[in-house]
């Protein structure tokens, strides 16, 4: 074996990037696709890095893995915790931490490219790894694809990928149709008037119209949308004023939007616009607000026959009993934009990674532990092993169903 897996796991854990900065993990990968032997191009979309394994005829592979880190503060207490700093699109210094677990995609499909490789007479085709940037910005494949991705590597027959996620290392999540979520990203500048703290009467007070909006914004989910349909609606930033006693002249929201169901979707984007603007007419706002949509992700779609023939497969690598049905998850993912750019089938599955242990009662419950640390959380630790065993031999599994028998 050519990669310690473990130490390269620690070592991309330790030195996270954010998204289209992922340089030192781009190099690590490619100079380790580079020993084993593909043809690497580096660069596509920024920081991509792709390998190609042309090994006669038969189908052609594209297994994913993202590479990037997030903006979140390490608290595990791992001795290989991240300390590294950057620097946002904005421009802001922030602590930088694997807190979705990309160092463990990554590690992960560099072990199953150099089984696959190891063992060339046991399958013909074409291998295409992808190692995609900026997954959490929600541009990184677009990014790839605008770039010329299918015009500088073969066009892929399937795309296949998997999630690190807080289940119980050893098991595989994988559900056919929509799998996870669409995801839009607002931001919404509310306009005020501002002024002195202790004379209220003559303003129009942005952080009251801020919160009032934040308030009315949960009822679209709670009055606008089917109880048989499914959506989040989250303002996850609020941001307004430089000291206690100024009101100032206007407040920022950051909110983000979850559906399945692009008429959902529409709804649930017109509902928000409709509200802020009211909500701003109402608060007697100098100006409209100004509404900024930013990135999307598209609902993840497993296609179901392709999810069909692969669970066959993940079934015989881990198990009968350990390749689950995980229900609809309302995190996100980009993966999607490669199957559809290349016009092929995706298959997307989950990849437990916490301690077993954690699990006694979720047999005799059917439920899961409520404080289990999940992904983006300063607390998230995959275990190690089982995890990258499991998570090599299903990459491996699922590739050498599609790839051809010599």
């Amino acid at each position: 074996m050519i990669i310690d897996l473990a130490a390269v796991y620690r070592d991309l854990h330790a030195n996270p990037e954010l998204s289209f900065q992922e340089h030192r993990t781009a190099g690590i990968v490619a100079a380790a696709l580079d020993r084993l032997g593909l043809a690497v191009t580096s660069g596509i979309g920024g920081t991509g890095v792709v390998g190609v394994l042309e090994n006669g005829a038969g189908p052609t592979v594209l297994l994913r893995a993202d590479m990037d880190g997030l903006p979140v503060e390490e608290q595990t207490g791992l001795p290989y915790a991240s300390t590294a700093r950057g620097t946002d699109h904005e421009g802001h210094e922030v602590p930088v931490m694997h807190a979705c677990g990309h160092d463990v995609h990554v590690t992960c499909l560099l072990g199953a490219t150099e089984r696959l490789t190891a063992d060339r007479t046991a399958w013909s085709g074409t291998l295409v790894v992808l190692f995609q940037p900026a997954e959490e910005w929600g541009g990184g494949a677009e990014t790839m694809v605008a770039d010329g991705l299918f015009d500088r590597v073969p066009r892929p027959d399937v795309v296949l990928g998997q999630h690190v996620a807080p289940f119980p290392a050893g098991f595989v999540g994988l559900r056919p149709g929509p799998a996870m979520a669409g995801a839009d990203s607002l931001t919404i500048v509310l306009h005020g008037t501002g002024g002195h703290g202790s004379r209220p009467e003559t303003t129009v007070d942005p952080v009251y119209l801020a919160a009032s909006t934040t308030v009315r914004l949960q009822g679209i989910v709670a009055r606008e949308v089917a109880p048989a349909d499914a959506a989040v609606v989250t303002v996850g930033q609020l941001h307004a004023g430089t000291k206690n006693n100024i009101i100032p002249p206007d407040a920022r929201l950051g909110l983000t939007v979850r559906t399945f169901d692009e008429a959902v979707r529409t709804k649930v984007l017109a509902a928000i616009e409709r509200i802020v603007t009211a909500e701003a007419a109402a608060a007697n706002a100098p100006k409209p607000p100004e509404i900024t949509h930013e990135e999307r992700f598209p609902v993840t779609v497993n296609d179901p026959a392709a999810t069909a023939r692969t669970a066959a497969a993940l079934r015989a690598a881990v198990g009968p009993d350990r390749v689950v049905d995980p229900g609809i998850v309302s995190g996100s993912e980009d993966v999607g934009v490669l199957a559809t750019a290349a016009g092929v089938p995706l298959v997307y599955w989950f990849l437990g990674g916490s301690d077993p242990a954690l699990f006694g009662d979720a047999l005799s419950t059917g439920r899961m532990p409520e404080d289990l640390p999940s992904n983006h959380s300063p607390f998230f630790a995959p275990l190690i092993e089982p995890t990258l065993e499991v998570g090599v031999s299903t990459l491996v599994a699922a590739a050498r169903e599609w790839l051809g028998t010599p």
